[in-house]
């Protein structure tokens, strides 16, 4: 009887494969010991191909979930650059809000202090949105995408086969 098992490290595959998960991250190589493929009956065939397929829906569904944690990620520092954008347009303005008080109120020197540092606290508002919308809109969408593509050429490697 013919036995499946996975690979040891250093160990070469024989036999047929249905597939491999590319780049390697997370799916199975096999290995027929014993008799050669075209020996096996097909209820053997068929629980390989079977335990194979599941294994392959196992490491795609790991690859999901890596690409969506990494997504949540860059989508939570994004949000957290834009929640410290606001902060910092709260204090710049109320600086410039100062400015127009001691202008009104006070000699030059006062109200252009003022200024400057309302000035200077708008202007890295700026930079911490701009960085936060390119953080943010590398979370967007959150759909794993590569595992998906992944699976999808996977599929049709399987229909591609079976239909030889």
């Amino acid at each position: 009887m013919s036995t499946v098992r996975p690979l040891e490290s250093g160990e070469r595959a024989t036999g047929t494969m249905i597939g491999e998960h590319p780049g390697g991250d997370g799916a199975t190589a096999y290995r027929t010991a014993g008799r050669g493929a075209g020996d096996q009956k097909v209820g053997e065939l068929v629980s390989r191909a079977t335990q194979q397929l599941s294994d392959l829906v196992r490491a795609e569904l790991r690859l999901a979930a890596a690409e969506i944690k990494d997504k949540g990620k860059h989508a939570g520092a994004g949000a957290g650059l834009f929640g410290g954008a606001g902060v910092m347009a709260l204090y710049g303005g109320g600086a410039l809000v100062a400015a127009a008080i001691a202008a009104i109120s006070l000699a030059l020197p006062v109200w252009a202090a003022a200024l400057i540092i309302g000035g200077f606290l708008l202007l890295v508002a700026g930079i911490l949105a701009l960085m936060g919308r390119s953080q943010t809109s590398r979370g967007f969408p959150p759909m794993p995408e590569r595992a998906l593509e992944s699976a999808r050429q996977d599929m049709a490697e399987i229909r591609e086969r079976a239909h030889r």
